[in-house]
C-alpha cells in the first residue's frame, strides 16, 4: 500500500483509513470510464457494467461477513445512516431497546429521538472497567416489549470487544432483534452474521474495510421487514405507487455512489487477501507496544482493557496536566502526528471511563502502521509531558 505520507504520522484510522490502497484507486478511475451510468435505470452496456459494479461488492462483502444471499446487503453513505434505517425501521411506539454505555451517537441520538417522540423506552448497559457488559444483566433487562437489542462490536474509545455470540444467542433465545454496530470491527474482527445470530449489522467502507469515504452498509436478515426510511425511485417497479419489495432496491432509492461502491470492492479484496486474523494481530501487537510505553510516561492515564487483554486497534489516553485538545493540537502542530481528541461521540463511554470533563485523546491503528509511528508517537508524547 502505498501513499503520500511524507511528514505525516496517521493515527486516525478509528475515523477513517488512510492511505487507500492503490487498488481502491484504480478501481474507483476504471469504474468512472466504464461503469459511470446509472445502474438499474437502462439496459445499454454501461448501465449493466455498473450494475455489475453494484453486485460485485455486494457478493465480497457478503463472504467476508458470511451472509448467504448478497441481496440482503444494502447499500448506504455511512454507518450512521445505516443504524438510523434499522433503528428507526424496526422499532414502534411502546417498544423497549436495550443497549450499552459504549454506544457512539449514532446509535444514541436516533434511540432517543425515538423515546421522545415515539415513547420508547431505553436501558443502557453499564460497563466494568475493562469495557464488558455483564450478560446475566442483560438477560435480566429483557422485558416482553423487548424488541432491540443494538451493540457496538468493539468501542471506538476504549477498544474493548464485547462477546456477539452470547448476546446474539440471548437475543435469538428471546426472540429480540440483534442489531450490531460494526464501524471498528468490519475488516478488523472476524464476524459471522450466521453463528452469531446477527439479525442487521451496521458497516462503513471507509475504515477497516479501506474503501473511501461516502461507503457504508446493512445486512438484514430475511426474515426482517424493514420500514424503509427513504422513499423513491429504484429502477424497479416503477409504475407502483409503493416502495418496491425487492431487495436491495426497497431500502436503495437514488442513485448509489457507484464508483465509491468500486474502491469498497477492491478494499474488501484487500481484507479478505490479508485476512482479518492476520490485521487483527498487528494492529493489536502495535497497541501493546503504544500501551507498554504510554505507561512508563508519568501521569499519562490508559483506557480500556488491560495490557495483554483483546482489544481492537485503539488506545484512548489522558494526561492529568494537559488538556486533551491541547495535547491532539500540539501533537499535529509540532510533531506531525494526526490522533484525535475530545469525546469521540460517545459521551456515555467518557461517563464510564471517568473522562467525561477532560476527554481523552485516541491514537488508532490501521494495515500500513509500524513501530516506528508508535516510537514517534511516544517520544512526543514524553517530551510534551516533561515539559
Amino acid at each position: 500500500m502505498k501513499g503520500n505520507r511524507e511528514g505525516i504520522v496517521y493515527l486516525d484510522h478509528a475515523a477513517t483509513s488512510w492511505p487507500k490502497p492503490e487498488s481502491v484507486k484504480e478501481a474507483m478511475l476504471q469504474a468512472m470510464d466504464i461503469a459511470g451510468a446509472n445502474p438499474g435505470r437502462g439496459s445499454h452496456s454501461m448501465d449493466v457494467q455498473a450494475s455489475r459494479v453494484l453486485f460485485n461488492t455486494r457478493r465480497k462483502l457478503a463472504e467476508l461477513f458470511h451472509i448467504h444471499n448478497p441481496n440482503d446487503i444494502v447499500y448506504t453513505f455511512n454507518t450512521t445512516l445505516a443504524l438510523n434505517m434499522a433503528i428507526k425501521g424496526i422499532v414502534n411506539s411502546g417498544d423497549h431497546i436495550i443497549t450499552t454505555m459504549m454506544e457512539h451517537n449514532s446509535v444514541r441520538r436516533p434511540i432517543e429521538y425515538l423515546k421522545t417522540h415515539k415513547q420508547v423506552e431505553v436501558d443502557y448497559l453499564p460497563l466494568d472497567d475493562q469495557g464488558q457488559i455483564s450478560i446475566s444483566m442483560l438477560e435480566q433487562t429483557i422485558r416482553h416489549r423487548t424488541k432491540l437489542i443494538v451493540v457496538s462490536h468493539s468501542s471506538n474509545l476504549l477498544g474493548s470487544i464485547l462477546p456477539l455470540e452470547e448476546i446474539g444467542r440471548i437475543a435469538r433465545k428471546h426472540q429480540i432483534h440483534f442489531l450490531v454496530d460494526a464501524a471498528q470491527s468490519a475488516g478488523v474482527l472476524d464476524i459471522d452474521v450466521e453463528r452469531m445470530s446477527i439479525d442487521m449489522l451496521a458497516f462503513p467502507g471507509h475504515k477497516g474495510l479501506l474503501g473511501p469515504q461516502g461507503t457504508g452498509g446493512l445486512y438484514i436478515h430475511p426474515s426482517i421487514d424493514l420500514e424503509p426510511l427513504i422513499h423513491g425511485g429504484t429502477g424497479s417497479q416503477s409504475e407502483a405507487i409503493d416502495q418496491p419489495t425487492v431487495r436491495p432496491d426497497r431500502y436503495e432509492s437514488g442513485t448509489p455512489n457507484t464508483i465509491g461502491v468500486a474502491g469498497l470492492g477492491a478494499g474488501v479484496d484487500y481484507v479478505l487477501e490479508m485476512t482479518t486474523e492476520q490485521i487483527y494481530q498487528h494492529e493489536w501487537k502495535l497497541t501493546q507496544l503504544l500501551m507498554e510505553g504510554l505507561g512508563t510516561i508519568p501521569g499519562i492515564q490508559t483506557l480500556g482493557p488491560d495490557l495483554g487483554e483483546p482489544r481492537s486497534g485503539l488506545v484512548a489516553f489522558y494526561s492529568e496536566k494537559i488538556d486533551a485538545a491541547e495535547l491532539a493540537f500540539t501533537l499535529d502542530r509540532q510533531f506531525g502526528i494526526a490522533v484525535r481528541a475530545g469525546y469521540h461521540c460517545t459521551p456515555l463511554a467518557h461517563e464510564s471511563a471517568g473522562t467525561a470533563k477532560q476527554g481523552a485523546v485516541r491514537a488508532s491503528f490501521g494495515v500500513n502502521s509500524n513501530e516506528r509511528e508508535v516510537a514517534i508517537l511516544l517520544a512526543a508524547v514524553r517530551e510534551l509531558a516533561n515539559r
